[in-house]
């Protein structure tokens, strides 16, 4: 059974941290603990786990606030999201083993979720598309590290949803692209299309 402070920091970091509402804005303790079912004491010390992660800004006299990706951060993200993905791409394709039919019934689940009421259904499964094709290199530590971008690349994906629309429609044709150059054994064709996913999102990102 999961403690209070292991309830709180899921809780933050997958509900209140991805909603675009929130980006800059200052937390309630009370109203967290409150919602979430818990004294204050958790949520002070998910706060404290969040804010050793650059996730949450504490503020003297203020509390803890939702601090906004800046754009040097968004442009690192994209940068090693690229790097391990690439690298996934190509060695997934070099031993035959491009995990085809679950990126494709992931890519079919992502299509019935569009519209602004299931957009961070959407960038989950997003992640879980991309995490899909790091897990299956079989390197723990790659799939750990890349799991602790996760928090950001969700954040990153729902605010990109509502900065452009007809965003989600963009991000299906580009996993398609991934999709079919794995399929096709083309590891060349692969990583162009991954790199022209990570860099329309940034686009979007950082044209706010």
């Amino acid at each position: 059974m999961a403690s209070g402070r292991e309830k709180a920091y899921a809780y933050l970091k997958d509900t209140v941290l991805t909603d675009p509402e929130m980006q800059g804005a200052f937390l309630s303790e009370q109203e967290l603990a409150d919602r979430i079912g818990v004294s204050r004491t958790p949520i002070r010390e998910a706060l404290l786990q969040l804010a050793a992660e650059d996730l949450v800004e504490l503020v003297p006299k203020r509390g803890a606030r939702v601090a906004p990706l800046t754009g040097r951060e968004i442009r690192e993200l994209m940068e090693l999201r690229g790097i391990v993905e690439r690298y996934a791409a190509q060695e997934l394709v070099s031993g035959g083993r491009a995990p085809v039919a679950e990126l494709r019934s992931l890519l079919e689940r992502q299509r019935r979720l569009t519209g602004a009421d299931q957009a961070r259904e959407f960038i989950t499964v997003d992640h879980q598309f991309h995490s899909a094709l790091v897990s299956a290199v079989g390197n723990t530590l790659l799939d750990r590290h890349y799991d602790g971008l996760r928090s950001r690349q969700v954040r990153a994906g729902v605010v990109a949803l509502f900065n452009q629309q007809g965003r989600e429609e963009a991000v299906l044709q580009e996993h398609e692209a991934i999709l079919d150059a794995l399929a096709a054994g083309d590891a060349q064709a692969a990583c162009a299309a991954i790199d022209h996913h990570l860099e329309s999102t940034l686009d979007v990102l950082l044209a706010g």
